[in-house]
């Protein structure tokens, strides 16, 4: 390891720019593109901030450590879809969950009742044709103002990235599933 002089003078300057709701991606094939989410959505509840947090592959009945934690905070987590696709047994059935959930999310985003939308693992039911592109871009655009929408999920649309004000690409370095190490509660779930 190299060390470093820290910094006596701060390394960048103050922008002059409004406050606006930013478009955040979480993307690449690393681990921590929704708990970077779910930190966001904390941060935003720790300050009073109205959260909405939806899961495009998570069953609704879902009890994963986020859930019951969201539930304890009083931060609605709403469950949209039925499995990753390998687990599901009918994927026009998954279709159309997903299409259903956009709806919703949709809504929740236009309404602009929430500070901090959350769209967890969208990305899958776009890549897959699940969901059409242009109808949330074109929601991404028409957002109010004040609105912040943060989208996860691997292989984000570039047109997405295009469209985004921060994104985060997680690069996997290593991982212990690759070693034979199986899921650990409360590190993967």
């Amino acid at each position: 390891m190299q060390i470093e002089t820290a910094p006596s003078e701060k390394p960048y300057e103050k922008p002059e720019g409004e406050r606006r709701g930013l478009v955040i991606v979480n993307t690449g094939d690393g681990k921590g593109k929704s708990t970077a989410a779910f930190g966001l959505a904390l941060r935003a509840h720790g300050r009073g901030k109205a959260v909405k947090i939806y899961q495009f592959m998570k069953v609704p009945s879902a009890r994963f450590g986020e859930h019951r934690m969201f539930e304890q905070l009083g931060i609605p987590i709403e469950g949209l879809g039925d499995g990753f696709s390998w687990k599901s047994q009918d994927h026009e059935h998954s279709a159309q969950l997903a299409r259903d959930g956009w709806e919703r999310a949709r809504a929740a985003i236009l309404s602009g009742a929430h500070f901090l939308v959350v769209l967890d693992e969208i990305t899958y039911p776009l890549i897959y044709g699940w969901l059409p592109l242009e109808g949330v871009l074109d929601t991404l655009r028409a957002r109010p103002k004040a609105v912040h929408v943060v989208l996860t999920g691997r292989r984000c649309p570039p047109e997405i990235v295009e469209l985004a004000d921060t994104v985060t690409e997680m690069q996997l370095v290593k991982h212990a599933f690759k070693a034979g190490i199986p899921a650990q509660r409360g590190i993967e779930d």
